[in-house]
């Protein structure tokens, strides 16, 4: 089973976005049905209901989001901090732990310098929303 690790500009794009063809939104949608396993650690929770309001999300878009977190993500304890390339954003480092201390398959993301650790990190696909949509129904068609 894929298990990622979102980025919270894919949670706030999609809390943004009233498009119902929103690939943000869809990630949600296909997380919520199960067809992903959706990885957080706690300061990532914190990070997301932060950001949400911080943006302008409905408060009952984020109280629903953070429902189904608490009911469908698997935390992640964070138990080891060592990185082989450390991220030059240092927004970037919670992701970057969960992703690997959860052995998230994939850490989705539109942040360029989250992406461009890809290549220190060839066992997690770190990748954009758009691809990560094309292995989602791949493996769901």
């Amino acid at each position: 089973m894929i298990r990622a690790v979102l980025d919270t500009n894919i949670a706030v794009a999609a809390g943004k976005s009233s498009a119902n063809s929103s690939p943000n939104r869809e990630i949600i949608s296909r997380w919520i049905q199960g067809q992903f396993k959706l990885l957080i650690s706690r300061d990532i929770a914190a990070e997301y209901a932060l950001k949400l309001r911080e943006r302008g999300v409905d408060e009952s878009a984020i109280v629903e989001f953070l429902k189904h977190l608490a009911l469908l993500a698997d935390i992640v304890e964070i138990k080891f901090f060592h990185f082989r390339h450390y991220p030059i954003d240092e927004d970037d480092i919670a992701f970057l732990l969960c992703a690997m201390n959860g052995s998230a398959t994939h850490l989705v993301s539109y942040d360029p310098h989250l992406l461009d650790l890809d290549i220190y990190y060839p066992e997690i696909d770190i990748i954009p929303p758009i691809p990560f949509l094309h292995a989602l129904r791949q493996t769901h068609s």
